[in-house]
């Protein structure tokens, strides 16, 4: 007698949790490859970015959001908004938190929120790999009295500890559903916003202090040259002080071209052809206050 073939299932799955608990790094593990950037600062991620996972029997649509925090100015709170609203009409969602970290006030405030939804609630402990299996006891003993989670699983996206666990988890609490996009697709966002993206990723890294945070990217022309196997970009990077502007361009322009020979890199590797690129630096004073920047940056 043949065996009964699989019910396809298939649905949406937030990921949320505090500024800097590795919910990138993760969606990329999950993925097998970079669609999210990842840095060592809080809030690198800004907007929701649909990861697509699909395999034999399932698909899985991962949202990553920003980090949840009590957002103060335009831009954070619009950050927040677009974590908390991923929270509503997802069949489950992933609250991950970190494995070097106790349970405290901002947990208690996401939890609340998660609380009054109807989706099941998997609990990750993302960098597991970083703590004695021991110390990951009282962890999940100090979590588990807090909310009835529907799994909780030790988790390290750096190293891609646990992401098959998590896959199969999640599949077992997905509805049956249909195929929402091709099976060959991995994100819903455009060539232009990942490049964008990990052109800011570069700046994220190459500079400190207070300058990531009031920088946005934005690619104004994007042409391909496929007699040339080339790409050429150019982009804008925002700044809200002259003294940013300095910073990012750097001695002589060194700065610039390091972050641009850096991105391009990984602009290289996601279109799988060379690229041309060039970089500009502009002031918008005062950008992350602005409701017509913010919009024009597509914040809001």
């Amino acid at each position: 007698m043949a065996s009964e073939e699989k019910a396809f299932r298939s649905g949406f799955v937030s990921i949320v949790g505090r500024p800097n608990v590795g919910k990138s790094t993760l969606l990329n593990a999950l993925l097998g490859q970079k669609i999210a950037i990842t840095a060592d600062k809080p809030q690198t991620t800004r907007n929701r970015i649909l990861g697509i996972y699909t395999r034999e029997a399932t698909q899985i649509l991962f949202l990553d959001t920003p980090g949840i925090h009590r957002g103060k100015g335009r831009l954070n709170q619009y950050m927040v908004e677009q974590a908390m609203s991923t929270c509503n009409d997802v069949d489950v969602v992933l609250f991950l938190v970190e494995a070097t970290d106790r349970p405290g006030g901002g947990d208690d405030f996401i939890l609340d929120l998660l609380a009054k939804g109807n989706a099941p609630v998997i609990l990750g402990i993302n960098k597991a790999d970083l703590v004695e299996k021991t110390a990951l006891l009282p962890l999940i003993a100090a979590y588990a009295e807090r909310f009835d989670f529907a799994g909780i699983l030790p988790l390290s996206g750096l190293a891609g500890e646990g992401v098959e666990e998590l896959i199969d988890l999640v599949q077992q609490l997905l509805p049956e559903g249909p195929h929402y996009y091709p099976e060959d697709m991995v994100t819903d966002q455009p060539e232009r916003f990942i490049v964008a993206e990990m052109i800011r990723e570069q700046l994220l890294k190459q500079t400190h202090d207070e300058v990531p945070y009031g920088v946005a990217v934005m690619v104004e022309s994007f042409t391909e040259k496929p007699q040339k196997n080339l790409v050429v970009i150019e982009a804008v990077i925002h700044v809200e002080r002259e003294a940013h502007k300095r910073i990012v361009i750097g001695k002589k322009g060194a700065k610039l071209r390091a972050i641009g020979q850096a991105a391009r890199y990984d602009i290289e590797r996601l279109l799988g052809t060379k690229v041309f690129l060039e970089l500009f630096v502009r002031v918008e004073k005062n950008w992350t206050q602005s409701g017509r920047l913010l919009k024009e940056f597509g914040y809001e």
